[in-house]
């Protein structure tokens, strides 16, 4: 059979590695593809990448919508990112009867439901494994290797750049602005951090992983997002000094309860002995629990060249396998589901239940202590643990950490509100929830 003909869009780091894997690993890929695959045509920006990468046998243009609109190109690689160019340039090609692969999850994330229904109306695919976790091939592990299972949560470490701050947080007691700029100049955070330290890239993953988990439409606007930028180092410090220690991951994490899936990226603590509180740096990792199979634990580099580019090469390759098939036969992804997704809610976060880590500053004076935990047992909030440290600010001052016991999101809202208001209480209360991952 004839090789496959691939259409590249952007050869930047994922595009470069992509074009690298694919041409180094071309027999391997062959046979377990069925077929051979080529870089047909590559589209970029600077074409001196073309030489670089070595590309110089195929047609390259600066101008995306060649390769889109090319009649010899079967499958559209979109690796530009972003909300708008990428997705007009997807949609063309579906229109043109072209299966597409992209790692972009900010665009599947917002605009994924459009993309899916055009899609399915043309009977072609799209496949998105590299836009979650990079390497980790975490939604075909959902979508397929796990099919049988009724999902009751996940959990997952699923952006590099934070995990690499808090773990130098907690290894080095350094400030988070601090090992924000190492981070920057090593290359794992970019010149604008937001997207990282704030939580919205790993929301968009988290819409993606629980769209598949759960058969729900995706809904990133409903997926409560906190950053880390709020965490000092006592809070790692004293984390590890509660109960049984606990470590201070930031993660997403989506459940199902009896009112509604959960949706939501924040730092956490959670118990030093569970096994994903091991995954330090810039690594990824997630937990999934099915009813039948338990916990399962996925764990690999979430960026990178190379990494994400394995998981858009098995993507082209699934893509690939199932060329021949009838498209009503081949494994969804998601857009074949539209017509059977599931309508359940998702819960704001004032509905949800955790326990909570506080972390107060007060006048070290009596009675202040049963202000707070008057506070506290008027809205039915449990002290799990409490730790008083010592006075501070020439003895005024002390700092009050405190865990609860499970309760509603909105119940400590109210409660950390009258406590502020309290005038022996200095300054904001520092809140993070906890999960035992159970």
């Amino acid at each position: 059979m004839k090789p496959v003909k691939v259409g590249l869009l952007g050869l930047g780091t994922v595009g470069g590695g992509t074009a690298l894997v694919l041409s180094r690993n071309a027999e391997e890929i062959a046979r377990r593809a069925g077929r051979g695959i080529v870089i047909d045509y590559a589209a970029s920006l600077d074409l001196n990448r073309i030489t670089e990468l070595g590309l110089t046998t195929i047609r390259t243009t600066q101008n995306a919508l060649d390769v889109v609109t090319d009649p010899d190109i079967e499958i559209v690689v979109e690796l530009i990112g972003g909300y708008t160019i990428a997705k007009d340039l997807i949609l063309r090609a579906i229109d043109n009867g072209k299966h597409v692969v992209t790692a972009n999850k900010a665009l599947i994330a917002l605009h994924g439901s459009e993309i899916f229904a055009a899609a399915q109306e043309k009977g072609v695919m799209v496949a998105f494994e590299a836009a979650v976790a990079g390497g980790i091939p975490v939604i075909k592990a959902i979508r397929e290797g796990l099919a049988a299972n009724r999902m009751q949560w996940l959990a997952g470490i699923i952006n590099g750049t934070g995990n690499f701050i808090l773990t130098e947080m907690r290894d080095k007691g350094r400030a988070f602005a601090d090992v924000l700029r190492e981070a920057q100049e090593l290359g794992y955070a970019e010149a604008d951090p937001t997207f990282d330290v704030e939580g919205i890239d790993a929301a968009h993953k988290l819409t993606i992983l629980s769209s598949i988990a759960f058969g729900v439409p995706l809904q990133f606007e409903k997926t409560y997002t906190e950053g880390i930028t709020k965490i000092a180092a006592e809070d790692v410090k004293y984390a590890a000094e509660l109960g049984v220690g606990y470590r201070i991951k930031h993660l997403g994490i989506a459940r199902r309860t009896e009112k509604g899936i959960e949706q939501r990226v924040h730092p956490t603590l959670i118990p030093h002995n569970r096994l994903i509180v091991s995954v330090d740096g810039v690594m990824n990792a997630v937990v999934v629990k099915g009813d039948a199979v338990g916990e399962t634990l996925f764990y690999g580099r979430g960026a990178g060249a190379e990494p994400t580019a394995s998981a858009v090469v098995a993507d082209i390759i699934d893509v690939v396998r199932a060329m021949t098939a009838d498209p009503t036969n081949r494994v969804p992804h998601l857009a074949f589901q539209a017509s059977t997704l599931a309508d359940t809610p998702i819960l704001p976060i004032e509905d949800v239940q955790t326990a909570f880590y506080l972390r107060m500053r007060a006048i070290d004076r009596p009675g202040v202590l049963a202000d707070i935990t008057r506070i506290l047992g008027d809205r039915s909030i449990s002290i799990e643990a409490f730790i008083q440290k010592e006075p501070v600010r020439s003895g005024n001052e002390v700092d009050i950490i405190m865990l609860t016991q499970k309760v509603r999101e909105a119940n400590m809202n109210e409660a950390i509100a009258a406590i502020e208001k309290l005038d022996s209480v200095c300054g904001a209360v520092t809140r993070i929830r906890v999960e035992t991952l159970e």
